[in-house]
């Protein structure tokens, strides 16, 4: 029996920990993992943010300011392939960015605000929310200008996996 994993993401506005679901996503688990224990994540920022959608990072060119036109476009330098499953993409389930191309994600994810369904077996979720729903919604809720850009930094410092068991 493998020992349950949490996500702990530390913001600028407080910490979210999303139980990660490797048994309908092992590939999108493992990417991540290893991205968080490279500490790939750690500067980058929520550089979309859609209220009643989604709050989106993961992009390594968000740890630099003056690459803003290039944000969002940012990845590993690499891609895995896609792992639909039957899991809904209700408020606060972690899924994985991508472009057009199914098989296209590599770094980028997204944390369910509202309850976008139409996303359903179209994109890879992989883990959910359990504790920092108010973190979620503060981040979710902040004015944003054109590009659904925060005004204000939304700042990934870390994302640290670590046993459930560890986190009460």
């Amino acid at each position: 029996m493998t020992t349950k994993e949490v996500a702990i993401l530390k913001t600028s506005e407080g910490e979210m920990v999303l139980e990660l679901w490797a048994d309908v996503a092992p590939g999108h688990v493992e990417n991540f993992k290893k991205l968080a224990q490279q500490g790939f994540y750690d500067g980058t920022c929520f550089h979309r943010v859609i209220r009643d959608f989604m709050i989106q990072g993961g992009d390594p060119l968000t740890k630099d300011e003056t690459a803003q036109r290039r944000w969002g476009t940012g990845g590993p330098g690499y891609q895995i392939k896609a792992e639909f499953n039957d899991k809904a993409h209700l408020r606060g389930v972690l899924s994985m960015a991508r472009s057009n191309d199914p098989n296209s994600a590599g770094s980028q994810f997204f944390i369910c605000h509202g309850e976008p369904r139409f996303l359903d077996r179209q994109y890879t979720a992989f883990g959910k929310l359990v504790k920092g729903d108010d973190v979620l919604e503060k981040i979710a809720t902040t004015p944003t200008q054109p590009g659904d850009r925060p005004v204000k930094r939304m700042n990934l410092e870390s994302v640290k996996i670590v046993s459930a068991d560890s986190v009460k």
